[in-house]
């Protein structure tokens, strides 16, 4: 199933009509925030549906004919949006032209800097679709040398764009508040680095900087077709999640939630984490660490003890979670060959084990069908959503 397909699958499940909206008497309402407002409404209308006429959306938004063309006018003009042509009509009277998101007209940037080996970057269309790719090594790279290292993933990926980028999208391990700013990210020795700051300064461009496992989350309900109620589990360098409930991402009130990577599980130790504690889920579960341990492994049957026991310890941590948010789907993300198999049957068995099957007992656990695209995919979304409303 190719990515616009699986958009639109996941799309069609989960839309419903969008409204324009109707504001209260006492409320303070400006003009240019209703047309912002309205102005969203028409772009993820066409965005979901590839095809409408004006009439089409003065119905599916509710608003005005006349409103509408005004709209559609910009739209055009800024070549947000495009005509495709009259509509095959066996009624009387004059076809309808159908019109569209212009869905190539535009590059977005996404970033994944969670891998331990290398900083990760894509070219997309508006629908994701990758159409350049690239690199940067940067195992040991930390600090500054991290920050330069993503700037020349930018520079190589905005030189080679084809069309006007609308933003930037960049998934970051670690804490990271809504303004951009990695609070901490222990693994690249990053502490309040305004990252999104300084990369909208340095490229003038609209950017978005977020956790990559909250990245990775947004990816997999828009793309991977994701439940309401779901956790994303992102291995890679370190270990996040993504909590989304409600269809809505959850923040925290310190911009912490799903950081579960340094919670200890267990009381019986553990090696020692970059945090400074020991036992954390981290040292069981992140790539660098599960790779070495498997690798010192004499032979097949302790290699999958090793993912059994990581397994274990996820499940353990993921348990309580599941059981006081009763999600629907947990999905991990991260390298196939490290966690399908011993470790999620070991999760499965765990959380099993662990929760109420009458209450939990529909609880999907999977790997992401999105591989190794997963934040960059959830990127798109966050630039989409920032920079053009579409959700």
């Amino acid at each position: 199933m190719t990515t616009r397909e699986t958009q639109q699958k996941a799309g069609t499940a989960a839309s419903r009509p969008v409204r324009a909206a109707t504001a209260r008497p006492t409320s303070r309402l400006r003009p240019e925030h209703a047309r912002r407002h309205n102005r969203a409404l028409v772009l993820q209308s066409l965005y979901r549906a590839q095809g409408l006429s004006r009439a089409d959306l003065a119905r599916e938004v509710g608003l005005t004919r006349v409103t509408i063309s005004d709209l559609v006018a910009d739209l055009i003009a800024e070549d947000l949006v495009v005509e495709l042509g009259l509509r095959p009509d066996s009624r009387p009277g004059k076809p309808a032209t159908l019109l569209d998101i212009n869905r190539t007209g535009f590059t977005i940037v996404g970033l994944d800097l969670s891998n331990n080996s290398a900083f990760r970057g894509v070219l997309t269309d508006l629908d994701g679709t990758v159409v350049e790719r690239a690199e940067v090594p940067v195992r040991g790279v930390t600090g500054d040398e991290a920050v330069a290292a993503t700037y020349a993933l930018l520079d190589d990926l905005l030189a080679r764009a084809a069309a006007p980028v609308i933003g930037i999208g960049v998934g970051s391990p670690g804490l990271v508040d809504l303004d951009g700013t990695v609070v901490q990210a222990p693994n690249l020795d990053w502490y309040d680095v305004p990252l999104q700051q300084l990369i909208a300064e340095r490229y003038d461009l609209p950017t978005q900087v977020a956790n990559d496992a909250n990245m990775a989350a947004q990816g997999e309900r828009a793309f991977g077709g994701a439940s309401a109620d779901m956790m994303l589990i992102r291995i890679g360098r370190g270990l996040g999640a993504g909590l989304v409930v409600g269809g809505h991402l959850v923040h925290g009130s310190g911009f912490a939630a799903g950081e579960i990577g340094h919670v200890v599980v267990g009381t019986d130790g553990g090696a020692d984490c970059a945090c400074g504690k020991a036992g954390c889920l981290e040292t069981w579960l992140a790539s660098p660490r599960l790779e070495a341990n498997v690798s010192q492994s004499a032979d097949a049957t302790a290699k999958a003890a090793v993912l059994a026991e990581a397994g274990e310890r996820l499940g353990i941590a993921l348990g309580p979670v599941v059981g006081a948010l009763n999600l629907g789907e947990v999905v991990l993300a991260g390298p196939h060959d490290l966690l399908a198999g011993d470790l999620l049957e070991a999760t499965a068995e765990t959380l099993r084990s662990r929760t109420m099957g009458e209450i939990h007992g529909s609880l999907t656990l999977r790997m992401t069908a999105l591989g190794r695209d997963i934040v960059v995919l959830g990127a798109v979304v966050t630039v989409l959503t920032g920079q053009l409303g579409i959700s």
